[in-house]
């Protein structure tokens, strides 16, 4: 095995020696991981209305984020040759027509969100509100990139592709992030028809840069928020500045946080006033926070099964039960979806997460590429299958006990039953960001996150260019 692993190390650093300008060229299961990570999106969204699942193959609601990662993929379809220019566009006007249409209010039912955002989950067939979620500022946030990143893909005369920009920007215009501020300048997490905002809003370092970067880039000035926001959400960033394994950086333990944003926003050399002060940029984060991870899982604190320097990864995910069971002499508290990770505050159950290394790909390719093949290569009889890398496994949990995801497979531990679209999406796109830039590329060209990146006070880079 580490003959093996030595071949693997020496094939990688001849692929990562590739010229800055050329493309970065990827092991050939990148290629079948994409292809069926796509067939995901494409398959599973309701072609009617363009609403992409939470989850599958459970039966499932609506994830609004997940539509947003969903808009992403179509046009790495494209020019990846899985589907047609015009099968795209048909699917995203489909899309944006839908969420254009869908009733907006403050009644409790028969909506799908209101003041321009929408609520966390959506029925797939109707695409109301779901139960009694919350209005959700972060998912619309993701929703809008996907849509802005179409806004900026399909720029063609041809009508369809006229109206998908018009519809983009029609649904980023009437998003009210004064509204959701609640009269002060941090935006509230979420809102609900029968007791208000969510008392928690979006302070400390988190996902929700890309929330701001839209909140301050917003074409409508009543609905837009000023550069005060960004001073004051970045003010509350020192609670998470730490130094796990000697590497400084703004941390938090599941990986999402640190992928999210850099799904659309390309943070390679620029800097706001706070990254400025303290020498590197967001993007350099990530890939600190990507290699504490793997640091983390070799020192394998819990003496998890499979964690260490080729298999790791921690974020949000599915699990295999809520239920606190023995484990290597300790009590150990499992769950079924969890905010998993490493750090302050943490929580770790033994469960990997494919997408917490392959969403980190162009941060720390050196390493996040072993991860991702060592991972298909060791487990993927059990945990690869038609779409991809399942959500989650755990090969420490050999529990005969009742599960909420999931099966047990003997002698080799607990894997998720389903792919889930908030996971599945960074795979895509940050591969096609590793390979040639290309989420990046487009979105530079967007108007709207340039001039939120700019009233945020970033320079540098390409913003100077």
């Amino acid at each position: 095995m580490r003959r093996q692993l030595s071949a693997l190390t020496l094939a990688i650093a001849s692929l990562l020696s590739t010229p800055a300008w050329a493309d970065n060229q990827l092991p050939p299961m990148f290629d079948d991981l994409q292809q069926r990570t796509f067939q995901w999106f494409w398959d599973t969204a309701n072609p009617a209305n363009g609403l992409v699942p939470d989850r599958h193959p459970t039966p499932s609601f609506s994830s609004v984020a997940a539509v947003g990662f969903g808009l992403t993929a179509y046009p790495i379809g494209v020019e990846k040759g899985y589907i047609t220019r015009a099968q795209a566009r048909e699917r995203t006007l489909t899309t944006l027509r839908f969420f254009r249409n869908a009733p907006q209010g403050d009644a409790k039912t028969g909506v799908a969100g209101y003041k321009g955002f929408f609520y966390h989950f959506l029925d797939m067939k109707t695409g109301q509100r779901y139960e009694n979620v919350e209005l959700s500022t972060i998912d619309t946030a993701l929703f809008i990139a996907g849509a802005l990143f179409a806004q900026s893909y399909f720029d063609r005369e041809e009508p369809d592709e006229v109206e998908i920009r018009r519809l983009a920007a029609e649904l980023y215009a009437r998003v009210d992030w004064k509204w959701a501020a609640n009269k002060q300048s941090a935006v509230a997490l979420g809102w609900r028809p029968d007791a208000g905002f969510i008392k928690y809003d979006w302070t400390g370092y988190s996902e929700a840069m890309l929330l701001y970067v839209l909140a301050l880039g917003s074409p409508q000035p009543e609905h837009a928020l000023g550069p005060e926001a960004w001073k004051v959400w970045t003010s509350t960033y020192e609670r998470s500045w730490s130094a796990p394994f000697d590497r400084p950086h703004l941390t938090f333990p599941s990986l999402f946080v640190h992928q999210y944003s850099h799904v659309w926003i390309d943070f390679r050399g620029i800097r706001d006033e706070y990254m400025r002060g303290k020498g590197f940029d967001y993007f350099e984060n990530s890939r600190r926070a990507t290699y504490a991870q793997r640091d983390y899982a070799m020192q394998n604190p819990l003496k998890c099964k499979g964690y260490g320097a080729d298999v790791w990864g921690l974020t949000a995910s599915d699990g295999p039960a809520d239920q606190v069971l023995d484990y290597n002499g300790r009590k150990l508290q499992f769950r079924s979806y969890a905010a998993r990770g490493m750090g302050i505050d943490h929580y770790d159950d033994c469960t990997i997460v494919p997408t917490a290394a392959a969403g980190a790909l162009p941060f720390a390719p050196e390493i996040t590429i072993p991860a991702v093949v060592q991972m298909k290569e060791r487990y993927g009889d059990f945990i690869y299958g038609r779409y991809g890398f399942l959500d989650a496994f755990n090969p420490s949990f050999q529990y005969k006990i009742k599960l909420q995801h999931g099966k047990v497979v003997p002698g080799k531990g607990w894997v998720a039953g389903d792919y889930l679209g908030i996971d599945q999406g960074p795979i895509l796109a940050m591969a096609e960001n590793y390979r040639n830039d290309f989420v990046w590329r487009v979105m530079r060209t967007n108007p709207a996150i340039r001039t939120g990146l700019i009233r945020a006070g970033f320079t540098g880079g390409w913003l100077g260019k």
